[in-house]
C-alpha cells in the first residue's frame, strides 16, 4: 500500500463547525495594537520558531515558509491551521507529562497569525526582518561527521518494497561520544522512515554483507543474520515524518560509538509512481567534553505477538518492560502503522505509586518524538507499560482492510506496537542489561469475546 505523504485531514463539516468557535477564542488576542501585524516584524519570527524546521526543502512539510512571497498565498490556510491547532503537529494530551520540544503556538502567537490574515496579510518594512535561520546544506544540526550510503538504492515505481539494510564502513578511528544526530533522506519522496544502527566490533549482524549493497530479510536472511542488542548494536539516528534531528546531550549524556564500529542503514521505502533512487546520510555532532552519562535509544516496548481482530474499533495492545538497574527516562516515541489510534506510557514504581507520563493520539503521517522537560528517575523494579489502541474498523479511512486478522509485520498493512525510549544510564552499565521485557500483548475484552463467539475471523 502506498502511504499518502499528506497529514490526516479533518472532514469539511468538522472544520466549518470548529473554525468559528476558535476564531471567537482568539479574537481578543488578535491585533491588540492599532496597527495591523506585518509579515516581516510579527509573522516571520513565529514561522522561524515553530514551522521552518519542517517547512523547508527536503523535509516532510509540503511547502517552504521562509519569505513573504512563499507565505502570502497560504495566509488563510495558516490562520485556519493555527486556530484549530492542526499545525504545528503535536499529539500529547495536556496533563500527562511536560516536554521540552513542545512546538505549540501560544494564544498570543495564534492571535498574531489571525490578525495578520484578517487585516490584509501585509508584508511590512524589510528593516524589521529578523536574522534568518541557517540550515547549512539542509542540516538542522551542525554535523562534525557526515556518513552517506556509498551507492544509491533503486526504488521501483510501484508495488510493495521490503525493508532494506545497507552496511556502511564508517572507519571510526577512535571512540566517539555523540551529542546530536540527524538522518537525512537522499530522496524524501520515497523514504518513509529509517534508522541508523551502530554495529560495533565483534557484532555478527550483517557480517556477510558487502558494504554499500542493500539486503532484505525476506530473501536474504542468511546474509543479514540477527540484530542482537547483546552484541552492542544500537540506534544512533532516526528519520520519521515530523522527527528531524535528535539531541542526546541531556544532563551531560551522549551516545557512545566504539572505535572501529560500522553503521547499518535500515530503510523503509514507499513507491512514488516513478522509478527512482535514494542515498541517505547521517550527520553526527560530537560532544564537546567527555560525558558524565550514556544516552541509550532503546527498542524497549515491542509487542511482537500482537493480534488485532477484524473490525475491532478500539483494540488494546499492551507491552511492558521492567527496569533492572536505576536509569532516567528522557524521551518516548510511539510507532504503529495505519491502524494506530493512540498511545499511553505508564510507570508503575516499586513503591506502588503509578503515573501516566505520556498520553496522546497517534498519526502515522507525523511520527513525533516527545522529550521530557526533566528526565524521570526510574528505580530498579519500575515497570514501564505501553498501552496502544488500534482501529481496525471500516470507520478508519486509512485502514487497508477491516476484514483482516492483523499481526505484527513490517509493511504498512501489517501492524507494530513499538515504544522507543531514550534512556540515560551510567556509562559503565551495559545497555542490554538495563531492561527486561516482562509483559506480552494483552488482547482487549472485546477481542477475546469475539474470538470466543467465533466471530473474530468472519
Amino acid at each position: 500500500m502506498v502511504k499518502s505523504s499528506r497529514p490526516r485531514q479533518a472532514t469539511q463539516s468538522a472544520r466549518l463547525l470548529l473554525i468559528p468557535m476558535c476564531l471567537m477564542r482568539y479574537a481578543a488576542a488578535a491585533n491588540p495594537n492599532p496597527s495591523p501585524p506585518t509579515f516581516q516584524k510579527d509573522v516571520l519570527p513565529i514561522l522561524q520558531a515553530h514551522c521552518q524546521g519542517c517547512h523547508r526543502p527536503g523535509e516532510s512539510a509540503p511547502m517552504p515558509l521562509f519569505n513573504y512571497a512563499e507565505v502570502r498565498p497560504w495566509a488563510k490556510a495558516i490562520k485556519n491551521a493555527a486556530i484549530t491547532r492542526k499545525m504545528p503537529p503535536w499529539f500529547a494530551e495536556p496533563g500527562y507529562g511536560k516536554f521540552s520540544n513542545d512546538p505549540r503556538l501560544t494564544d498570543a502567537e495564534i492571535g498574531t497569525l489571525v490578525g495578520w490574515a484578517n487585516q490584509g496579510a501585509l508584508q511590512g518594512d524589510l528593516r524589521d526582518t529578523p536574522s534568518p535561520l541557517i540550515f547549512q546544506n539542509g542540516w538542522a544540526i551542525q554535523p562534525d561527521i557526515v556518513v552517506q550510503m556509498p551507492k544509491p538504492v533503486s526504488v521501483p515505481a510501484a508495488g510493495a518494497i521490503n525493508y532494506k539494510y545497507v552496511l556502511v564502513k564508517a572507519n571510526f578511528s577512535t571512540d566517539l561520544w555523540i551529542a546530536a544526530s540527524e538522518m537525512r533522506p537522499g530522496n524524501p519522496k520515497v523514504l518513509h522512515h529509517g534508522k541508523v544502527w551502530v554495529r560495533p566490533p565483534g557484532s555478527r549482524w550483517m557480517e556477510k554483507a558487502a558494504p554499500g549493497e542493500s539486503y532484505e530479510y525476506e530473501t536474504q536472511e542468511d546474509v543479514i543474520g540477527r540484530n542482537l542488542l547483546t552484541e552492542g548494536n544500537e540506534i544512533v539516528g532516526k528519520f520519521n515524518p515530523g522527527l528531524n534531528s535528535q539531541r542526546y546531550d541531556i544532563e551531560g549524556a551522549a551516545v557512545f560509538i566504539p572505535k572501529g564500529s560500522d553503521l547499518v542503514f535500515e530503510l523503509h521505502y514507499t513507491p512514488a509512481g516513478a522509478a527512482t533512487t535514494d542515498a541517505s546520510k547521517l550527520g553526527l555532532t560530537l560532544a564537546k567534553t567527555r560525558p558524565s552519562a550514556r544516552y541509550y535509544y532503546a527498542v524497549a516496548l515491542a509487542t511482537y505477538n500482537l493480534r488485532i481482530p477484524p473490525r475491532a474499533a478500539n483494540e488494546e495492545v499492551v507491552s511492558e518492560a521492567t527496569v533492572e538497574t536505576p536509569i532516567k527516562l528522557a524521551s518516548v516515541q510511539p510507532h504503529m502503522h495505519l491502524r494506530g489510534k493512540d498511545y499511553e506510557l505508564r510507570l508503575l514504581y516499586p513503591t506502588g505509586k503509578s503515573e501516566t507520563v505520556f498520553k496522546g493520539k497517534y498519526d502515522f503521517n507525523w511520527q513525533l518524538g516527545y522529550t521530557f522537560a526533566k528526565p524521570i528517575e526510574l528505580p530498579k523494579g519500575t515497570r514501564i507499560v505501553g498501552v496502544a489502541h488500534f482501529d481496525n474498523s471500516a470507520n478508519n479511512p486509512f485502514n487497508p482492510d477491516s476484514s483482516q486478522d492483523v499481526r505484527w509485520g513490517p509493511q504498512n498493512w501489517n501492524e507494530m506496537n513499538n515504544g522507543f525510549l531514550g534512556l540515560i544510564l551510567d556509562e559503565k552499565t551495559p545497555p542490554d542489561a538495563v531492561l527486561r521485557r516482562s509483559g506480552p500483548s494483552a488482547p482487549s475484552v472485546v477481542g477475546r469475546l469475539l474470538e470466543t463467539l467465533g466471530l473474530a475471523s468472519q
